[in-house]
């Protein structure tokens, strides 16, 4: 009976173990997956700056080249491509393609990703208004800090954030402090008159 509780006290814990592995494989995929797709989620628009790789040939390669406000770039042998709208990903395969379609490449590799995203704008009731640089995880507090922090008649209830989305349209709402910014948003803080 001794032999038989202990086998299965055994068994039991290499399950655990097996099971404890599996979930910590899963947990890790699962972040990866959700890092990967945030990254990926990113479109493209005027004023981000990107990193141009071409596997093997260094002069078509570009370590940071900018987005013209006409949503182009500009590259040797395949001239003026529009990549405002595109996700990192989509810019690689229009590359290879064009490369490949031009007869210029015979098997192109493409690596492109964000090496700067375009700047965000605070003005109004904040004590050094203007363009500031976009990080990861800004918030419209830590932007409003960037900007010297609030001016003495700033109204936290008259925040406007301004984003631009597809294409040429926008949408405008009150923002919170705790709002996450993208690239290229607009903060307006306003007055308050009490």
């Amino acid at each position: 009976m001794y032999k038989t509780i202990k086998s299965q006290v055994v068994r039991l814990q290499a399950i655990t173990r097996g099971f404890s592995s599996a979930l910590i494989i899963l947990i890790a995929i699962s972040g990866f997956s959700q890092t990967t797709n945030a990254t990926e989620e990113y479109r493209v628009l005027a004023d981000d700056f990107l990193s141009i790789s071409v596997f093997g040939e260094p002069d078509l390669s570009f370590e940071r080249i900018r987005v013209g406000s006409n949503g182009q770039i500009s590259l040797p042998l395949i001239g003026e491509v529009i990549v405002s709208g595109l996700k990192p990903s989509e810019i690689e395969e229009k590359l290879e393609t064009l490369f490949l379609e031009n007869d210029y490449l015979l098997n192109p590799q493409v690596t492109v990703f964000i090496r700067e995203y375009r700047p965000i704008f605070i003005y109004g009731e904040v004590n050094k208004p203007g363009a500031y640089p976009f990080s990861n995880n800004l918030t419209v507090e830590k932007a409003i800090a960037l900007a010297g922090g609030l001016a003495p008649r700033a109204s936290k209830d008259k925040i406007k954030l301004r984003r631009k989305i597809a294409g040429n349209s926008e949408e405008s709402y009150t923002a919170k402090m705790q709002k996450l910014v993208h690239p290229g948003d607009v903060i307006t803080v306003g007055e308050s008159f009490f």
